[in-house]
């Protein structure tokens, strides 16, 4: 079917002014002042007017198989369910395991991420978990990224953490170097997505690949850089002094934020006048993860689960609390994930792009309709296409 919104505010991200957009299942196929409504036509007029039109989010990290529960095996999250995802202005996703990479595995993840595809949105995922030597489908980092179409990169890889492997820099050195030579032999990504823990190491590992060998910056994602404030600091010195990219992680209770974590929101404001580039920070949800709390003693005391919808309210806040503008709030949901992992058609409102696009009430900024790939979605904030197993 084709659709056609008339007389929206496109922001591309960049802005664009009020603008019609037609489309279909192809992608978008005309931007222009005034589109006729081709009446011989199957086309679905939208009234756009009073509406902001953005590109669909891309969500660069996401538990959609669940992530193993750091309190036992009680604890284990569900997998996600496809309103979860596109509810949320989300239509790209990239999805990981986490600590367990035993219970949850990579033939399980590669076939929750094909059931997410077929029911409608863009599904890609990493090679192995938390755990050193990296868990593979193939025996290989490298073979896994060239042999498997919806394999993009590794991860997330932990550091810095009481739960990872602590694998030597000369290690993790390695996993970037195999990562990044399947990603050029398969034409991908071939991104390293890196849990980052609270431990006084932090970046260290990701500076002594830059510094000592020759893989490029972009061929690394350190998450949730917002966990506290020392390691933004040091994830701002890392972006603006060795160009660095960094991920702030919007999956956290707003009202009873962990002590001294950063609301992602607030850390884009802090990176962005710290001197970071607009193009080097991204969010992600870290959605149906576990968000497990631990004293100071590694115990745990308290468990929750990351939701994908918080993409979207820190995009929100990041405007009208942060007070930024709408299309830089808009780069680390759209535009800088998709060049990181090299999706060429996602993150922007173009000629050819993807028609992945989110309309969204001007005077609430609260979503109205979702298009993944040219389907309807979610209209009038209501859901019209569910997953297999909802309603």
């Amino acid at each position: 079917m084709l659709f056609l919104i008339k007389g929206a505010d496109v922001f591309s991200p960049e802005p664009l002014g009020v603008k019609d957009v037609l489309f279909d299942g192809s992608g978008i196929l005309s931007i222009g002042d005034s589109i006729p409504d081709f009446p011989p036509y199957n086309v679905q007029v939208i009234d756009g007017s009073g509406m902001y039109l953005f590109p669909g989010f891309i969500d660069s990290h996401v538990h959609i198989l669940g992530g193993g529960g750091e309190g036992g095996y009680h604890t284990r999250t569900p997998e996600i369910n496809l309103t979860d995802i596109t509810m949320g202005g989300v239509t790209t996703v990239v999805g990981c395991l986490g600590t367990d990479g035993t219970t949850r595995n990579m033939a399980s993840l590669l076939a929750k991420a094909r059931g997410l595809s077929e029911e409608g949105i863009s599904t890609y995922i990493y090679t192995g978990s938390y755990q050193v030597p990296v868990k593979t489908l193939t025996g290989s980092i490298m073979d896994d990224l060239i042999l498997i179409d919806k394999i993009v990169g590794t991860g997330e890889i932990a550091l810095s953490d009481h739960r990872s492997s602590q694998p030597s820099k000369e290690e993790f050195a390695r996993i970037a170097a195999d990562t990044r030579v399947g990603g050029i032999l398969s034409g991908k990504a071939g991104l390293v997505n890196i849990h980052m823990g609270d431990g006084p190491r932090m970046l260290s590992w990701l500076r002594y690949v830059l510094e000592e060998t020759e893989i490029p910056a972009s061929n690394m994602l350190p998450t949730h850089i917002n966990r506290s404030l020392a390691l933004m600091k040091d994830g701002i010195d890392y972006a603006k002094n060795l160009g660095g990219y960094i991920d702030l992680t919007t999956s956290s209770d707003p009202d009873y934020l962990e002590e001294d974590e950063v609301k992602a929101s607030a850390g884009l404001r802090m990176a962005l006048h710290g001197g970071v580039p607009e193009s080097h920070i991204t969010f992600s949800s870290d959605g149906q993860g576990s968000l497990p709390v631990f004293d100071s003693n590694r115990q745990l005391i308290g468990l929750s689960v990351g939701k994908v919808s918080s993409l979207y309210r820190e995009f929100r806040d990041a405007v009208l609390t942060e007070g930024l503008p709408i299309q830089k709030a808009l780069l680390p949901v759209t535009l800088n994930p998709a060049f990181l992992l090299k999706l060429g058609k996602k993150g922007r409102i173009a000629l050819g792009s993807d028609s992945d696009l989110v309309l969204v009430r001007k005077d609430s900024l609260e979503i109205d309709s979702v298009f993944a790939l040219g389907q309807c979605m979610v209209r009038g904030g209501q859901a019209l296409v569910q997953g297999t197993f909802e309603g």
